[in-house]
């Protein structure tokens, strides 16, 4: 029990810790080859409600620029992830404990400092089809990408999150059916500022109406995500010295009309507890035989003490 409370209060501390500017730490130049490897979770107690957990795994590379997982794209049997560093990261999903080649790239057109973190902090990501779109969190800028290339495609600065400061930057972002866009910021644990963009916020000038995002009581969103039938997906994060370090809340709404200072609000379908929660920041749906299915990874801030975990859920 000590050992637990011990751990849960440096977990506390790197939470709060680690949303602050700063400098990426030199590492050990990279591997000729990058791998992943797939260990699975063991001791998967602290899940409730309607999610049915279908796998987890904590996922550890030879590449010291493996981690830090923000944003989360599950496809066609690949994982294309963003780290809070800026690495593009792709690798094939392995269902057993294995290890698979990866490929780990600075992502480019960010026009950032090679070692602040601060400059290159991606938090959310939205695809369709050839296109990705990505969110810096403290810089407030979307960028849109070609993925057969992975070259910048459109940017800009979206006036109306001039005001979103530091940590309270982009991020989760959805595209949603009819070419709109949410924006959400992260927030401070209450209601938190959200941005319904008519169109492609990595467009300059298109057109923002300001809302807003009611989470669980404590908790900051950190990602979204639609399912097959158009219902939002909402992941939220709490650090709590309390309950074993991280906790987290997936909610579910439906689609907000365009409204300025309408909020959103939904109902809570699942919660993740000590020991399978981490520092859950990334989500994505796919669709398997009329299912939604889930996934979920774990950002370990490139610290020693957490995992990078990446879970598989079904609705």
């Amino acid at each position: 029990m000590r050992v637990r409370v011990a751990l849960s209060a440096i977990l506390f501390l790197v939470a709060l810790g680690s949303h602050a500017p700063n400098r990426i730490t030199p590492a050990p130049p990279p591997p000729a080859v990058s791998f992943v490897t797939f260990e699975r979770v063991e001791d998967v107690r602290g899940l409730s409600g309607r999610l049915r957990l279908d796998g987890a795994w904590s996922l550890t590379s030879n590449d010291p620029r493996f981690g830090g997982l923000s944003a989360l794209h599950v496809e066609g049997g690949q994982v294309t992830a963003f780290s809070d560093s800026g690495w593009l990261i792709r690798f094939p999903l392995s269902g057993k404990a294995a290890t698979v080649r990866a490929q780990i790239s600075l992502a480019p057109g960010m026009g950032a400092s090679a070692d602040s973190k601060a400059d290159r902090d991606v938090e959310a990501m939205a695809v369709l089809g050839p296109l990705a779109w990505v969110m810096l969190e403290r810089r407030n800028l979307a960028i849109r990408y070609r993925r057969d290339t992975w070259q910048r495609d459109s940017y800009a600065e979206p006036k109306a999150m001039k005001d979103w400061r530091a940590n309270n930057g982009g991020e989760a972002m959805l595209r949603l059916p009819d070419g709109r866009f949410l924006v959400f910021s992260e927030g401070k644990g209450g209601i938190s500022d959200v941005l319904m963009f008519i169109g492609d916020p990595a467009a300059p000038g298109t057109r923002a109406v300001k809302m807003r995002y009611h989470p669980p009581e404590g908790y900051g969103i950190t990602d979204a995500a639609l399912t097959g039938d158009g219902r939002m997906l909402l992941l939220n994060r709490q650090a709590n010295i309390f309950k074993g370090g991280f906790v987290a809340k997936v909610v579910e709404a439906p689609i907000p009309e365009t409204r300025a200072g309408g909020l959103i609000q939904g109902t809570e379908i699942a919660d993740l507890g000590w020991p399978l929660a981490d520092n859950m920041e990334a989500l994505s749906v796919t669709r398997e035989g009329g299912r939604d299915i889930l996934w979920m990874a774990s950002d370990n801030n490139y610290n020693s003490i957490q995992r990078t975990l990446l879970l598989r859920f079904i609705l």
